[in-house]
């Protein structure tokens, strides 16, 4: 097959996808796309984009497969410590603000390891401020594209205390094409996430989460992932080697 020949299938393959699954994969980047699917080309021992396509149609259930491999599902409880003790100063202040009714956005969550590290820091400022009663309170929107993920993510791990998991809300989302489940958020936090996907899909999700935002709510993102477009002139880069930003008007 030629380079040519190999691109017209690449093309078609994802284009299937997206029909199939609603994944839009032309925001990928197209490196990180064809690599993630080889893992599964590999995985069902096909070679070529149009014996996977065919593999598609025969089997229904390698789609779900599939999808799993295209997003990033690697997380882990505190992820980076060192970021979430320098989150703290602004979680103190943010629930001071709102006095506990603090609106979190784990987006991008996988496992859920990450939204329940974001109700466990919640928790930890409440109980620096003396107000752990207001607790129940609070509320953390974890979101996904992935089932499995979110199967897992309700399940929940075993670390959580129950009063904790209750504030956890799961739900599915597409980031590359659903509005903001519940804004406004107060804290959003989204980890090397939007570093997959190609520019303008990264801008269209910056200014997604400085929409979402509440006047002085905070961005996190991956340390590797830059704020850039019309979202910068709105979030004020407060920690620059964590990546904390802060939506401006409060």
């Amino acid at each position: 097959m030629t380079s040519e020949q190999d691109e017209r299938a690449f093309r078609a393959l994802t284009r299937k996808i997206t029909r199939a699954r609603g994944l839009a994969c032309d925001s990928y980047k197209d490196r990180c796309l064809r690599r993630r699917i080889a893992v599964r080309m590999r995985a069902r021992g096909v070679h070529t984009f149009d014996d996977y396509a065919r593999l598609l149609d025969q089997d229904a259930h390698e789609y779900d497969l599939l999808l799993d491999a295209l997003t990033i599902n690697v997380t882990k409880f505190y992820r980076n410590a060192e970021t979430w003790r320098a989150l703290e100063p602004w979680l103190d202040g943010l629930w001071k603000a709102r006095r506990g009714d603090v609106r979190a956005w784990s987006a991008g969550c996988a496992s859920g390891e990450e939204p329940y590290t974001v109700a466990v820091a919640l928790a930890e400022a409440a109980r620096r401020l003396g107000q752990a009663a207001r607790v129940p309170r609070a509320r953390v929107d974890a979101t996904d594209i992935d089932r499995a993920s979110l199967a897992r993510t309700e399940r929940s791990p075993r670390r959580p205390l129950a009063e904790l998991r209750r504030i956890v809300r799961v739900l599915k989302h597409d980031l590359t094409s659903e509005p903001a489940p519940a804004p406004p958020y107060d804290l959003i936090v989204c980890r090397n996430v939007v570093i997959y996907f190609d520019r303008p899909m990264q801008e269209r999700l910056f200014s997604l989460f400085a929409d979402a935002l509440a006047p002085g709510g905070v961005l996190l993102l991956g340390k590797v992932e830059t704020l850039f477009g019309p979202a910068r002139e709105r979030l004020v880069l407060e920690e620059p080697r964590e990546r904390i930003y802060r939506r401006a008007g409060a």
